[in-house]
């Protein structure tokens, strides 16, 4: 079994939505519910904990506690809030600005996890990647062919993801995912080739192809 923590404490300024990224509406319903629908639907997952901004009302059916100040200080909430566990349980972290993760996704990841510290759903980059200096001169060019972006879900042993987020706020301040904390530390981390169609909405007009694939989606099904 695992429990599910959902990261929905983003303000989501660049969206240019009045309220918490989240609560903006995504074809018809909270962007949230995206992502609560599809763990709901998984038999895996026993406990779905929700990181919030100040105010936000509870979703049902979950555990919500109050974000961080950093995405992973609200991970570190949610996992607190997730009570008690054993070293080995399985620990689920999603982000909410990723929606249209669905629960194929999440279930492979699930799978994979086997003897490692964690798995990351991620996409294989497919443009060309430079490296420059602070004057934006090319020293060189990356390999792409072993490059991966990496997104959610993103599946851990708990030992491993408490022995990461156990670190100072300073050392999860500069992190910009969970599973690069457990990598530093020496863990195993895996990846799960993840569909192009789990994007990730940061502007209006991600939420506008987010609505877009839905409808297709929606269509197909």
């Amino acid at each position: 079994m695992a429990v599910a923590l959902v990261v929905a404490a983003g303000r989501g300024e660049r969206l240019g939505s009045s309220g918490p990224k989240a609560f903006a509406t995504l074809a018809g319903r909270p962007m949230l519910e995206w992502s609560l629908e599809a763990l709901r639907s998984i038999p895996a997952v026993e406990r779905v904990v929700v990181a919030l901004p100040e105010g936000a009302e509870r979703p049902r059916g979950t555990v919500a506690v109050r974000g961080g100040a950093t995405r992973s200080q609200s991970v570190r909430a949610a996992l607190a809030a997730a009570g008690p566990g054993e070293p080995d349980d399985v620990v689920i972290v999603h982000d909410a600005a990723r929606p249209l993760a669905e629960a194929s996704l999440f279930e492979r990841c699930l799978a994979e996890l086997g003897d490692a510290d964690a798995v990351v759903a991620a996409a294989p980059v497919t443009d060309t990647i430079k490296e420059t200096g602070v004057d934006r001169v090319v020293e060189r060019t990356l390999d792409r062919s072993r490059l991966w972006a990496v997104q959610t879900p993103q599946v851990f042993r708990r030992a491993a993801l408490e022995q990461a987020l156990s670190q100072p706020d300073e050392v999860l301040d500069a992190a910009t995912d969970d599973a690069g904390l457990v990598e530093a530390q020496g863990g195993t981390v895996l990846i799960v080739p993840a569909p192009a169609t789990n994007l990730k909405i940061t502007t209006p007009v991600d939420l506008e192809l987010a609505e877009l694939l839905l409808r297709v989606r929606r269509a197909v099904r």
